[in-house]
């Protein structure tokens, strides 16, 4: 097979053709496209839903606090995101982990959470999903985000619960009850410290709420979520 020349490739080795809207040259997902489709827009800073500007934080989380410090999301699981999550996770076009963590690293608050942060760790996969997948897609953007402090077997997924795509919030929170545990020989590294809880995909954050339940458990001190994406989550 031929190769293109090697002026063709952005720095991150991939055709300079924007994904989105096709220009060329341009990065993986251009600049124009980011600026339009993952507009900065207030957010709650304890779920990441969307507010009011001016709001602090939404009323269901002043009602009922998350086990989550901080919550950061780059945009809503909508066109174009969407596509290209999906792209990444069941396509396994494993190039867009780069552009999805360069727009990671433009949410306000993500640049000082991985900063601060001790460790990144990637939102674990049940053994036999990830067989069937052959990656996890958040270890992917947490090493493209700081491969130096990702802690890739930090914490485990010891339960394989089903898919929780079409369940109520009430199903998410059964579903995932007792799913994560710390691997044992990294409980030592992880108490006491800082650390970023790194995601494709958020819906009712039941997953990451289990997940930081069960860091708040052995001793981590601060616990920042940073996804990609957030969804309006169901009833």
């Amino acid at each position: 097979m031929p190769r293109l020349p090697a002026r063709l490739f952005t720095l991150d080795g991939w055709p300079s053709q924007c994904a989105v809207c096709r220009a060329w040259p341009a990065h993986t997902v251009c600049t124009d496209c980011i600026t339009r489709f993952a507009p900065v827009r207030a957010r709650c800073p304890s779920c990441a839903l969307p507010v009011a500007p001016g709001v602090m934080r939404c009323g269901a989380c002043l009602l009922q606090p998350p086990p989550l410090d901080h919550c950061l999301t780059a945009t809503g699981y909508e066109w174009p995101w969407a596509g290209l999550i999906a792209r990444l996770k069941f396509q396994q076009d494993i190039g867009l982990a780069g552009a999805l963590a360069g727009l990671l690293r433009r949410v306000p608050g993500a640049a000082d959470a991985l900063a601060q942060a001790d460790w990144l760790l990637p939102m674990p996969l049940a053994p036999r999903r990830l067989a069937e997948r052959g990656f996890n897609p958040a270890l992917l953007l947490a090493r493209r985000l700081h491969p130096k402090r990702c802690l890739v077997d930090g914490l485990r997924r010891v339960r394989d619960t089903p898919p929780q795509r079409g369940l109520t919030r009430a199903e998410r929170l059964r579903n995932v009850r007792g799913a994560f545990a710390v691997h044992g020989p990294r409980a030592a590294a992880l108490h006491g410290r800082h650390v970023v809880l790194i995601d494709d995909v958020m819906t009712t954050g039941a997953s990451l709420h289990e997940a930081a339940r069960t860091l708040r458990a052995a001793g981590v001190a601060h616990i920042t979520a940073l996804t990609v994406a957030r969804t309006a989550p169901p009833d």
